[in-house]
């Protein structure tokens, strides 16, 4: 089954929690802390496996979890960092995180990878907390919560030349005659169902990789038909090569046929009919081919081929034609190079760390991915770890905060699922 586009929610692991323990061995008085550190949570990462063609396995795995770093022991032991979750995508896959539109990869090199959703540090054992002024400190943190990601994976194939047309134009016979592709072919419309590639070779030995997609028909990139689904599979391509009916056997104007994929591509992508093109004139054995090829080359000013793939007449030409175009054509990149999640301008994007809103039952809520992290990663089990939680809140200037709002002595104020009584 051939899928190209999936949406999965991605779980980066936790941190390892750090440990609160103190060394107690005879004749080594005041041993002090000694609690190790967590290991590092599970990175999800996104391979390319030039085996695969397809996102299939991801359709049944909508949900991948990485897990969790192991937790500090005693004796300054540190935590296991956990492996890393390895997802393997074909070539020509595309990345985006669907809460910020932003594309994470473009994976199109066979040794391409990408982490997509990094996993949690461990927290801190009581060891890495000890100063001059607390030699023996009596807290922990508990691991970093890794990340979270909700993500549309597109499988955008990778070709050198696509064979665009209406549906039954001939294009699925064209590249079964050139290439070793087996295509399903049939005199009905849509029967090309999914894209096919094929390797094409021409006569002085030029190798490239064609893609025969399925028809369009107008309102394609409204997602009119099939074409709405696969448009995208032809914005990596080089070249595009037209496939007209110059016959006219169902009753289309040749012409016409042109001009509604051409509308079709341009309201996809302006960059589309910005690539070189050719015409390939199919059918011409029958014999009213002829007088519309006429008609057709008065009005169409690009280069076009005669030929007739049912009899494998003047193919050989086409392949050379469209061996020197890919040849001297430059690749494009698919995407700006800020659209890029790792783009220096993206980097200076700074969030507030907290918000403060009321509720209609007079409870203050805190919230803010900062917040919310430092809350997840305090241990309450001790008075010390909420005296350095509260600290770290006043210093955030949650505290002021909360005072110029109006917050009064006992409001219930919340962090998540947790409450507690303001006091100044």
């Amino acid at each position: 089954m051939f899928i190209d586009e999936v949406t999965i929610e991605v779980h980066a692991g936790n941190g390892g929690d750090g440990c609160c323990a103190f060394r107690r061995e005879k004749y080594i008085p005041m041993g002090g802390p000694y609690g190790g550190n967590g290991g590092r949570g599970s990175n999800i990462i996104f391979k390319v496996d030039e085996g695969l063609h397809t996102l299939l396995d991801l359709r049944y795995n909508r949900i991948i979890k990485g897990k969790k770093g192991e937790n500090g022991t005693g004796k300054n032991c540190n935590g296991k960092n956990s492996e890393d979750v390895i997802i393997r995508v074909p070539q020509g896959t595309v990345v985006t995180d669907t809460d910020t539109g932003l594309i994470l990869a473009d994976l199109k090199q066979k040794d391409d990878s990408v982490i997509v959703a990094y996993g949690g540090r461990g927290g801190r054992g009581n060891t890495a907390f000890k100063t001059q002024n607390n030699p023996a400190p009596n807290f922990s943190e508990n691991g970093e919560p890794g990340e979270i990601k909700y993500l549309k994976v597109e499988l955008k194939m990778l070709a050198d030349v696509g064979l665009v047309g209406l549906p039954s134009v001939g294009k699925s016979t064209i590249i079964s005659q050139v290439s070793k592709a087996k295509p399903k072919i049939a005199a009905y419309h849509f029967t090309t169902l999914t894209p096919n590639l094929g390797v094409c070779k021409d006569r002085l030995g030029r190798s490239f990789v064609m893609a025969d997609l399925p028809g369009l028909i107008e309102g394609a990139s409204h997602g009119e038909g099939l074409g709405d689904r696969f448009l995208r599979h032809i914005e990596r391509t080089k070249v595009i090569a037209h496939v007209i009916d110059m016959s006219g056997f169902e009753g289309r104007d040749p012409y016409q046929d042109y001009l509604t994929i051409q509308q079709e591509l341009e309201q996809f992508s302006k960059k589309l009919i910005e690539k070189p093109q050719i015409i390939l004139a199919n059918k011409m054995d029958i014999e009213s081919a002829k007088e519309h090829l006429k008609e057709f080359k008065k009005k169409v000013k690009l280069p076009i081929y005669e030929i007739s793939a049912m009899n494998r007449e003047g193919l050989d030409e086409v392949l050379v034609a469209l061996g020197d175009l890919v040849e001297k054509t430059k690749e494009q990149p698919l995407f700006e190079e800020n659209q890029f999640e790792g783009h220096v301008l993206y980097k200076f994007k700074k969030e507030e760390p907290y918000t403060i809103t009321r509720e209609d039952n007079g409870t203050w809520v805190l919230s803010g991915e900062e917040l919310e992290k430092l809350f997840k990663m305090t241990k309450f089990t001790t008075e010390e770890g909420i005296l350095r939680f509260t600290r770290r809140l006043r210093k955030m200037g949650v505290d002021d905060k909360l005072e110029q709002l109006g917050a009064q002595e006992g409001d219930t104020v919340r962090i998540l699922d947790f409450e507690f009584e303001y006091r100044n």
